[in-house]
C-alpha cells in the first residue's frame, strides 16, 4: 500500500505532520479527518524527503514514452472523453512503471478538483514548464486536443533528433573505447617483454623507444595513480560546475570549440525556435514563452540574452530588435522574426525556422561524423605504428652493429 506524507492541523488548530498507508490521496485525506486532522498537503512519500525530490533510485520517464501518452491523450480528449476519464483510461492500459505511478497521482489531483495543468505542474521531473504552460494554454482556450496533438508531435521531433545523435556517436565512441584498450594492452602486457630484450643488450635506445618505455612503467606501475588523478578531475570539475559563474565560462567555451560549437548552435536556434513558436501558438504571452524557453535552452549564454529580451519586450521593444543586437543570432532567424512580426505571423516564422535548423543540424551531424570517423581510424593507425616503430628502430640498429 503506497505511503503518503502530510502536513495538518488539529482541531485546536496546532500543527501536525507524518505519514499515512492509503490507497490514493482521497482515502488518505479521508483517514486523517477520521482522525480530527484537517489535511493541508499530502504527498507521495518517496516524492519528498526534507523538501528535495528523490531521484536516484527512481526510474526516469523515457521521451517515447510521454510522446506516446501525450498522443494518446490527444485521441481521447479529440473524441470528447472528459479529463478525469481520458487520464484514468491511460492509468489502467498502461503497464506497470514509473509512468503509471505519475498517472495514478495525476488522476488523484483531478480527482480533487485541480486542472489537467495543475496536476501535471506537480510532476516536474517528467512533465516539463513548457509542457504544463502549452496544456494550461489549451484548457483555457478550448483547444487541448490541437495543443497535446502538437506537444506529441514536437516529443516524437526531439526524441528523433536525440536517436540521431545517439547513433551517429555510437561507432566513433567504440572505436575511441577499442583503441584505448588496445594500447592500455600493448603499453602494460606486450611492450614489456620486447624491451627486456633491449635492456640486456644494453644498446643505446633511440628517444622514441625511451619515451616508450616511461610510457610503459607509467601505466604499469602508475595505474592506480593516473586513476586517483582522474577521479579528482572529475570531483574537483563536479564541485566547480556548481557556481553559476563557471558553467557561464564552460557554456561560453563549447560555443567557441571548431566545428563543435557550430553544431551546438544549430541545436540550441532549432530549441528556442521550435519551443517558442509552440508556446506563441498555444496562447502563451511571449514574456512567459520566453522565459519558458530560456529555461528549456540549457545554454547559459543563451539563457543571459532571454532575460535582457524579456526586459527590452516590457518595456516596449520588439523581438527581432533583440535578437539583432546580439551575436548569437545569425541573420536568417533575426529577417524571419522580423517579417513574422510585421505580418502577425511570428509563432509560423518561428517554427518554419526550427524545422529548417533541425535539418541543418541533422546535416551537420552527418558530415561532422563521416569527417570524424576517418579521422579516429587515422589516430589509431598513427598510435599503433608509433608504437610499431618504438619496437623495431632498436632492433634495426642491434642488426646493423651485428654485421
Amino acid at each position: 500500500m503506497p505511503t503518503f506524507r502530510y502536513s495538518a492541523y488539529r482541531a485546536g488548530g496546532s500543527p501536525a505532520s507524518g505519514t499515512i498507508e492509503a490507497d490514493n490521496i482521497r482515502e488518505a485525506r479521508a483517514l486523517l479527518k477520521k482522525d480530527g486532522l484537517y489535511p493541508k498537503e499530502i504527498s507521495p512519500f518517496e516524492e519528498t524527503v526534507s523538501g528535495r525530490t528523490l531521484r536516484t533510485f527512481r526510474k526516469a520517464v523515457s521521451l517515447p514514452e510521454l510522446a506516446l501518452m501525450t498522443r494518446r491523450l490527444a485521441t481521447l480528449a479529440g473524441s470528447s472523453v472528459p479529463v478525469f476519464e481520458a487520464i484514468s483510461t491511460l492509468y489502467e492500459q498502461e503497464e506497470p512503471g514509473e509512468l503509471k505511478k505519475v498517472l495514478g497521482r495525476v488522476r488523484d489531483r483531478l480527482a480533487e478538483g485541480a486542472s489537467l495543468a495543475k496536476a501535471l505542474s506537480a510532476e516536474p521531473d517528467v512533465f516539463s514548464e513548457s509542457y504544463t504552460s502549452m496544456v494550461a494554454a489549451g484548457e483555457a482556450s478550448g483547444a487541448l486536443e490541437t495543443i497535446l496533438d502538437r506537444l506529441a508531435d514536437f516529443l516524437e521531433d526531439q526524441e528523433e533528433v536525440r536517436s540521431r545523435i545517439i547513433t551517429s556517436l555510437a561507432y566513433p565512441l567504440l572505436m575511441v573505447v577499442v583503441g584505448t584498450g588496445v594500447m592500455m594492452f600493448l603499453l602494460a602486457f606486450v611492450v614489456p617483454k620486447i624491451i627486456v630484450i633491449f635492456e640486456q643488450n644494453r644498446a643505446t635506445l633511440p628517444l622514441i623507444t625511451i619515451m616508450l618505455i616511461k610510457t610503459s612503467e607509467l601505466v604499469r606501475r602508475g595505474w592506480w595513480a593516473l586513476l586517483l588523478i582522474g577521479a579528482l578531475a572529475a570531483f574537483a570539475y563536479r564541485r566547480a560546475v556548481r557556481r553559476e559563474s563557471v558553467r557561464y565560462k564552460r557554456d561560453s567555451i563549447v560555443l567557441k570549440i571548431p566545428l563543435v560549437g557550430a553544431l551546438v548552435r544549430r541545436l540550441i536556434l532549432a530549441r528556442f525556435s521550435k519551443v517558442l513558436g509552440l508556446l506563441l501558438e498555444s496562447g502563451v504571452p511571449i514574456i512567459k514563452a520566453l522565459e519558458i524557453t530560456g529555461e528549456v535552452v540549457v545554454n547559459r549564454k543563451y539563457r543571459e540574452f532571454f532575460r535582457t529580451a524579456r526586459e527590452e519586450i516590457v518595456e516596449g521593444g520588439s523581438l527581432s530588435a533583440s535578437l539583432r543586437s546580439s551575436t548569437l543570432f545569425p541573420p536568417l532567424l533575426v529577417h524571419m522574426v522580423s517579417v513574422g512580426e510585421r505580418g502577425g505571423k511570428l509563432e509560423a516564422m518561428l517554427l518554419k525556422a526550427g524545422n529548417s535548423y533541425e535539418k541543418e543540424f541533422s546535416s551537420s551531424v552527418a558530415r561532422f561524423m563521416a569527417l570524424l570517423e576517418p579521422l579516429l581510424v587515422l589516430a589509431m593507425g598513427l598510435a599503433v605504428g608509433i608504437v610499431v616503430l618504438a619496437v623495431l628502430l632498436p632492433i634495426f640498429q642491434m642488426n646493423q652493429l651485428i654485421k
